[in-house]
């Protein structure tokens, strides 16, 4: 008979967020993340939905995938969090919209260097994610 308990095999195994390298790697990703929207005319629909000062906006996603990939629930400790699909509500975001996001946050995996099955992975992940956004 075996006595492994799930819970104890389920808490042994690598979370994601320490697969891709942890805190580090999960900045490097956020700031990527900005720093394409910021840059690239493909991306100026996303890029108009926000201030001009990212800085904000770049700790809460950092923070909100800190938790979403297992590691520290940095945006849930927050006073001010919101679910996130709320947090996008005020926006008009389509299809187009949707497309922009997931051009950038596919970049940014790839130029941070995860290896391209975990890449695809989490693509996956954040195209069901971003379409769950649409409100248009």
């Amino acid at each position: 008979m075996d006595s492994t308990d799930p819970q104890t095999e389920a808490a042994a195994r690598p979370t994601a967020y320490e697969i891709i390298g942890g805190e580090a790697m999960v900045r490097q990703i956020a700031d990527r993340f900005y720093d394409i929207m910021a840059s690239d005319p493909a991306a100026a629909r996303i890029r108009a939905l926000h201030a001009e000062d990212l800085s904000a906006v770049r700790q809460r996603l950092f923070e909100f995938l800190s938790g979403w990939l297992g590691g520290p629930p940095l945006y849930f400790q927050r006073p001010d969090h919101k679910c996130i699909v709320s947090a996008h509500r005020p926006f008009a975001i389509g299809a187009a919209e949707r497309d922009e996001w997931m051009l950038c946050m596919r970049r940014a995996l790839e130029e941070c260097g995860l290896p391209q099955d975990f890449r695809t992975v989490l693509e996956e992940a954040f195209q069901r994610t971003a379409e769950a956004f649409r409100n248009r």
